[in-house]
């Protein structure tokens, strides 16, 4: 079931903070975006009583950043949050069965060494808690870990040799093959696959890897059992958690502790080309795991066990070598090995999955349009219904905890606000727990975010949002931001990089438009950007200007300018040679430059193969054709361009080579470079830079006489 919103609704940023008028609050800076406090993702005790949830707070003069975790009593509508004091840092919370609260810390243990490790502490009803106890002694760094349900194994994740077959082996075991010496140059075979990934540059032999102990007393025992299985010839050899981004959601374990899910994709030559990730079952007997999604060559993931034991639910795209592939959820029987697609008639991809205590439904988020909205669905029969659990917009809902009694624990985020956390019950409309940011937000000029639609390339009808400063007179210039993906959605959600209400606090109108090739609106809509990269969008975002333009006369399209990252880099280096006329300054940030050098430097290579039809050997025309460096003859729209220099998904030289270009046509340009960032800025002094840079440019171009 979906619910789409009217034509051209005006609606305000929901979670604003509390009334205010324009001129006796301060606009939003740049700082206030840093150094606001993060809501983390929550746990819950297994009886739903409690949670725990992580806030991060940054230092305003020194900009460093601490985490403190906070209990609150899920029973008592007008409980006040508890801070729990550790005795020292401490993140990835986790309730185990027995009630202790679980959770890393790189305090030194026993041994006298500060190493990553977990802890635990007994939680009492107000928050104190007893003295922590050590409960790994592990020789490498734990980086995440699991309990089992029934509270007798805990599995630990680490960075481990893959011929180690204990969690962390002495020094040499397994050596860094990659540094022969007597140089400090790293050399690289050809089989190994992926040399770089993301930021950082591969240590062959390593990888994450999964370790199941048993847990006594409180204390894990044993050697472990790998859930990859024995080092040898037929080994799986692959990532767990997966790399870059995976995390505690590919690990999963049986309701009775009898062995662990885990989501893997083979290391070897193919991988730079591969989507294939599989879930795989150890059954903690030694054995190699067994692949239980060999017969699909595509991506395979979120394996969610049902509290019962009686199924398994896990999401999978049907093409191989297609990361943005809709995301189906498939359920099997685990007596019977029937396996089914349980949403394949629902066009949706699901972003996260689980299960009710109750083993009755599964819940799950999805994009839809301009919001990530909630949704329950029948095991049986694979129907799907919205959950309406926010009044007005659902806008982003994410961390999702199913709890007895029919509650959910959930944060919600929009374009408005950053996350806070709410509580569900019956499947009704939530109430909030938290106001983590709220007091700040309640300081800060208010801003209003209007959805809009139009008739965009092909007839089609494409969706936009303009967030401007509310109750703001006077006309507003124009900023059109352009996502990157390009499979993605400036959907309404909170952002702490690039954030439509800071900019819009400067006095700019913010125009995103979810042009051809978005997610939220179907597969095919997906889809359409496939080897189009510079036609149905480009038009989508002309149409889409013009129409919000049209829609409100405040906003001054006479100074305008357009700024992305990533494909949106693409499409200012797209729009520099294509539309040449119409803003007054862009901003480029890690944009693609050169197609062909494109292809040939980055890392994950199915992303071009799929969106161009091939390789570059195979399908020169087709990245020539989109290649924005045969039209730099047209550029003299002012650029500025922003990367970082630990960006391997778009290395840094595409910059410096759209920054060549602006120099040798003489038009005016600046290039901003980080040494230490990666495909995005996240070090906070680094963020003050960008958006200091970032603002200095727009005003410069769009300031009044």
């Amino acid at each position: 079931m979906i619910r789409i919103a009217g034509f051209a609704a005006s609606l305000a940023a929901l979670t604003m903070a509390a009334p205010a008028l324009a001129h006796e609050t301060a606009p939003m800076t740049a700082q206030d975006l840093v150094t606001m406090p993060r809501l983390g993702a929550p746990v819950a005790s297994n009886d739903g009583r409690y949670a725990v949830y992580p806030v991060t707070r940054t230092d305003p003069d020194s900009h460093a950043r601490t985490v403190q975790l906070y209990l609150r009593d899920l029973a008592d509508a007008d409980a006040e949050a508890v801070a729990l004091d550790l005795g020292g840092a401490a993140g990835s919370p986790a309730f185990g069965p027995d009630g202790w609260l679980y959770f890393l810390s790189d305090r030194a243990g026993a041994d006298g060494e500060e190493r990553s490790r977990v802890w635990r502490v007994a939680v009492g009803p107000a928050g104190a808690v007893s003295a922590p106890e050590q409960v790994t002694q592990a020789a490498a760094d734990v980086t995440g870990f699991a309990i089992s349900p029934d509270g007798g194994k805990i599995a630990l994740f680490g960075d481990i040799a893959r011929d180690c077959p204990t969690f962390g082996c002495a020094p040499d075991a397994g050596g860094a093959t990659h540094l022969p010496g007597p140089g400090d140059g790293m050399l690289y075979d050809a089989a190994d696959g992926f040399v770089r990934h993301w930021d950082t540059w591969e240590t062959p032999g390593i990888f994450a890897r999964v370790f199941a102990f048993d847990l006594v007393d409180g204390k894990a025992s044993g050697q472990g059992v790998p859930l990859d299985g024995p080092a040898g010839a037929d080994a799986l050899v692959g990532d767990t958690p997966t790399r870059p981004f995976g995390g505690g959601e590919d690990v999963a374990w049986a309701p009775d502790g009898s062995g662990v899910y885990f989501a893997a994709r083979r290391s070897d030559a193919s991988e730079p080309t591969s989507t294939n990730v599989d879930i795989w079952w150890n059954d903690l007997s030694g054995a190699p795991p067994v692949n239980l999604t060999a017969d699909n060559a595509a991506t395979d993931t979120l394996p969610a066990p049902s509290p019962d034991g009686r199924w398994l639910a896990w999401a999978a795209m049907a093409r191989p070598g297609y990361e943005s592939d809709r995301l189906v959820i498939h359920l099997r029987d685990l007596a019977s090995g029937e396996t089914r697609a349980l949403t394949q008639d629902f066009d949706r991809s699901f972003g996260s999955l689980a299960w009710t205590p109750d083993s009755r439904w599964l819940v799950a988020t999805a994009q839809d349009v301009l919001d990530t909205p909630a949704y329950r669905i029948d095991p049986a029969t694979g129907q799907v219904e919205e959950l309406d659990l926010m009044a007005g917009n659902e806008a982003h809902i994410g961390n999702v905890v199913p709890l007895s009694g029919e509650r959910l624990l959930f944060t919600r985020d929009s374009i408005g606000a950053p996350p806070e956390l709410f509580l569900s019950q019956g499947w009704q409309q939530a109430m909030p727990l938290t106001e983590v940011a709220g007091r700040h937000l309640g300081r800060l000029a208010p801003i209003v975010t209007r959805r809009f639609s139009f008739a965009g390339a092909g007839g089609a009808t494409v969706w936009g949002q303009i967030t401007k400063l509310d109750g703001r007179d006077g006309p507003m210039p124009a900023i059109l931001y352009v996502h990157g993906g390009p499979q993605g959605s400036f959907n309404d959600s909170w952002s702490t990089r690039w954030n439509p209400r800071v900019v819009a606090s400067r006095g700019y109108a913010v125009i995103s438009v979810d042009f051809h090739g978005s997610t939220g609106y179907g597969q095919a809509f997906t889809d359409a950007i496939n080897r189009d990269w510079g036609g149905k969008p480009l038009e989508d975002l002309q149409k889409g200007l013009a129409a919000a333009l049209a829609l409100d006369p405040q906003i001054d399209g006479t100074r305008a300018c357009a700024m992305g990252a990533s494909y949106g880099g693409y499409m200012m280096n797209w729009i520099a040679g294509q539309w040449p006329d119409r803003f007054d300054c862009l901003v480029q940030h890690d944009g693609l430059f050169d197609m062909r050098s494109f292809y040939y430097t980055t890392e994950e290579l199915w992303f071009p193969r799929w969106d161009f039809g091939g390789s570059y050997a195979a399908n020169p025309e087709l990245y020539e054709k989109w290649n924005p460096v045969h039209h730099v003859d047209k550029w003299k729209t002012p650029m500025l361009v922003v990367t970082g220099q630990k960006d391997f998904r778009v290395p840094y030289t595409q910059a410096l080579g759209a920054f060549t270009a602006l120099q040798e046509r003489g038009v005016p340009a600046q290039l901003l470079v980080f040494p230490g960032e990666n495909h995005w800025v996240l070090g906070a002094k680094n963020s003050l830079q960008w958006h200091e840079t970032v603002f200095a440019w727009l005003d410069r171009w769009l300031g009044e006489e």
